[in-house]
């Protein structure tokens, strides 16, 4: 009788589409790039969702135990169906936790796919949940690990959509504000504009004070759901700072 995994890994290979495959590496620095099965998403998520139903009367800790087999593989793929079901079990979710999420990410996310799909979800669901572990976040982002400086914000883009936690978001913004990475820039900027949504004047006013040293990728980034006449204000170069 096949694993779990093994009928996973059996489907993927049955799904592959080749123009998917063949397209996919475009989406990646060179030396970035995952391994792919080459499947599509809409895809990846059914096949997660029915393995779903094999496991779903597992424990918290065989389940956990599944996501790390198939992180451990740098899939992109097996990472996506790995997060699916780490998701899935939020409302078991526990303070200790974090130390397997924690690994994973130190252990397993190479690529911006990887760390947004476990960040945004898993471990943004956990941080809401458990709010005093954003204290954690601020540590990673003083990471030497490029993925792990981007989970720090990347992590905090669902609960800034809700309005959640702006203070923080403003300190880990600040940490990683001079990175000269721009994947690192993408992501603390995209975290700032997921948090205009519901803050919109606040993250202007950041935004413009810090524009003098802030890079641009990350100011286009924060500033991009903003009306019109405000991006305008905050990309002059001659603006004082307030």
């Amino acid at each position: 009788m096949k694993t779990t995994i093994e009928q996973v890994r059996e489907t993927l290979k049955e799904s592959i589409d080749e123009k998917t495959r063949a397209s996919s590496s475009r989406y990646f620095k060179e030396n970035e790039a995952p391994k792919v099965y080459g499947v599509r998403m809409a895809e990846v998520n059914r096949i997660g969702k029915y393995g779903l139903q094999q496991i779903k009367n597992l424990s918290k800790q065989h389940v956990f135990e599944l996501c790390e087999e198939l992180l451990s593989t740098g899939y992109l793929e097996e990472a996506a169906i790995a997060c699916i079901w780490a998701e899935s079990l939020h409302k078991q979710y526990e303070p200790a936790d974090f130390q397997v999420f924690e690994r994973w990410v130190h252990n397993y996310v190479t690529n911006w796919a990887a760390c947004d799909t476990l960040c945004n979800h898993t471990i943004g669901t956990f941080i809401m949940m458990y709010p005093d572990y954003i204290a954690e976040l601020k540590k990673w982002a003083t990471s030497s690990n490029l993925w792990v400086k981007r989970a720090s914000s990347v992590t905090l883009i669902i609960p800034a959509r809700k309005g959640l936690f702006l203070d923080d978001i403003f300190q880990i913004a600040l940490i990683l504000l001079h990175d000269n990475n721009d994947l690192v820039q993408k992501g603390y900027g995209w975290m700032l504009k997921a948090a205009s949504e519901a803050h919109q004047k606040e993250v202007f006013d950041f935004v413009v004070k810090q524009k003098a040293t802030m890079p641009r990728t990350a100011l286009r980034y924060a500033i991009e759901k903003m009306p019109a006449d405000m991006k305008a204000e905050a990309m002059r170069k001659d603006i004082l700072n307030i």
